[in-house]
């Protein structure tokens, strides 16, 4: 029985587009518009550093495609081939994708798009055939970009150990240098390890490329998956080497050293030498092998018929799950499109421009967040002030993020992962219940941290305020923002902070009367500033 586009079709010799082909492509229009929200957020993405490399995920992936239809064993079907999971599988994304469009979380349509894909080849293929063809299915997360949550803690995580393996590079060249959170302190001249300098940009297309020759690479299974985890290590040890290279070049020659096209440079050539690296331990893996393969014959980057295999989709037959997915599709992105969503509208608020300097005897300075800081944290306004109260001199810092919408790549930013940015260590970290009856908040759940930076000690307590309910983990927040979202048009919300210096001379519980009082005062108000 036919199963594949190997097959020829005598329309083609006639001139005419084969029904299989007119059936594919019905098939991509009618799902376009469930899944366009994940196209268009990948083509945002690919423009930025991180991810630039996305556009040529798609391309590799078809490249691998067309080698496993190329290399393919003949087999000879003596039972009816088996389309059924391909249809399950592409509603199954499109269900996912309509979660995704209801929750507005592009994200979440882009992984979607990846799953519709994979029952495409399923339907195209067949069971038996088809999930032998997924790899190239799968290298298609590259391009896509990581979740906001994972992202920033990933990319904190990265700074640090980016951060410590930079300067130990540093004393091995004999430099006097002192670490500072992720500030590079080498005397006159001071370092920021910053978002960009974590090492994502070089991480993922890095982690692309080692998938692609794990595939290509021609020995044991377990050599491949050496070459693909090797890739994580080797991206960040390279990239803590550049950082080294950084300081030391400007501990010699000035500052101008960290900017404007060497720092670029250097990037680039970490990024070669990541690759040459990963094509040696390639070589070096089959001596360990005891095999003599040459670079070109160890990956095999065969290009021969791979015009000829593309050519064959104009010969794909139809068959009757292909006609039975493009209906089943279309019923869905009708729906989709005919049904009215909710407008994702927040409650009106006052803007934190207007919140008092004056609150019942405490006194506060507002200030703004550098460019830099307030770029990263993406909020749609933002309170940043420190008041005294009538009883200390010492200050009692209040901080609110407040977002629109957190489900286009924008959202809280957890403390707990900041933190550590500016060189504070989190001494201690535990859910606390406050009590607050004269305000609409009642009892409450916090997070209450004591942070310490050299001898100076820190009071913080915060949580994440999601429209009338507090919360003290970042990913369940995050995962209620999906919820309201598709049942109250509502993905508003917000980071509410509160900090205070503990005095040598002074107990936590002096300090935490101290919070507590100019808390009573600001939750009284907020509701105003952050809606229920």
């Amino acid at each position: 029985m036919p199963t594949g586009p190997s097959v020829a079709n005598p329309s083609v010799l006639q001139g005419r587009m084969p029904v299989g082909v007119i059936l594919l492509v019905l098939l991509c229009m009618v799902s376009a518009p469930v899944l366009w929200l994940g196209i268009s957020s990948l083509l945002e993405v690919w423009v930025t550093p991180e991810y630039s490399h996305g556009p040529l995920i798609p391309l590799i992936s078809l490249y691998l495609f067309l080698r496993e239809l190329r290399d393919k064993e003949p087999v000879a079907r003596t039972t009816p081939v088996n389309r059924r999971p391909g249809v399950l599988v592409i509603l199954g994304a499109l269900l996912l994708a309509v979660i995704g469009n209801l929750a507005s979380v592009p994200d979440l349509v882009a992984y979607a798009l990846i799953i519709w894909v994979g029952g495409v080849v399923l339907v195209c293929f067949g069971w038996a055939e088809g999930r032998r063809h997924q790899m190239p299915v799968l290298h298609l997360i590259f391009m896509l970009p990581l979740p906001q949550i994972l992202y920033w803690k990933l990319t904190i995580f990265l700074q640090g150990v980016s951060s410590e393996l930079g300067v130990w590079f540093i004393k091995l060249a004999a430099v006097p240098v002192y670490l500072d959170g992720n500030i590079i302190d080498l005397g006159p001249y001071k370092l920021q390890v910053a978002e960009a300098c974590s090492g994502l940009r070089y991480l993922f297309p890095i982690l692309s490329f080692s998938y692609l020759t794990a595939i290509l690479y021609r020995g044991p299974f377990w050599h491949k998956a050496f070459l693909f985890a090797f890739a994580a290590p080797l991206t960040v040890f390279m990239n803590a080497f550049r950082i080294g290279v950084i300081g030391v070049l400007v501990n010699s020659y000035g500052i101008e050293q960290a900017d404007g096209f060497l720092h670029f440079f250097e990037g680039w050539v970490i990024f070669g030498a990541c690759v040459a690296i990963l094509f040696l331990t390639a070589v070096l893996l089959q001596r360990l092998n005891r095999s003599h393969l040459s670079l070109a014959e160890t990956i095999d980057m065969d290009f021969n018929g791979l015009g000829g295999e593309a050519a064959k989709v104009m010969t794909f037959p139809a068959n009757r799950a292909l006609t039975a997915s493009v209906v089943l599709s279309l019923l869905i992105s009708a729906t989709y499109v005919l049904t009215p969503h909710a407008d994702n509208e927040p409650p009106r608020r006052d803007s934190f421009a207007l919140f008092p300097s004056r609150l019942d005897g405490w006194s506060g300075f507002f200030s703004t967040l550098e460019p830099n800081v307030e770029k990263v944290l993406g909020a749609t306004d933002y309170a940043n002030s420190a008041y005294i109260g009538p009883d200390s001199d010492i200050p009692v810092e209040f901080f609110a993020a407040w977002y629109r919408s957190q489900t286009e790549g924008e959202g809280i930013h957890s403390p707990e992962v900041c933190l550590p940015n500016g060189g504070w260590e989190i001494f201690s970290l535990d859910p606390y219940e406050v009590s607050m009856p004269e305000t609409v908040y009642g009892t409450f759940t916090v997070n209450r941290a004591i942070v310490e930076k050299g001898f100076e000690r820190q009071l913080v307590y915060y949580w994440f305020e999601q429209r009338g309910t507090r919360m003290t983990n970042d990913v369940t927040a995050k995962l209620s923002v999906l919820r309201d979202t598709v049942i109250r048009g509502r993905s508003d919300g917000a980071m509410v902070r509160f900090v205070t210096r503990i005095d040598p001379d002074e107990t936590e519980g002096d300090a935490t009367r101290r919070l507590e009082e100019l808390m009573s005062r600001v939750l009284k108000i907020l509701p105003r500033y952050i809606p229920e």
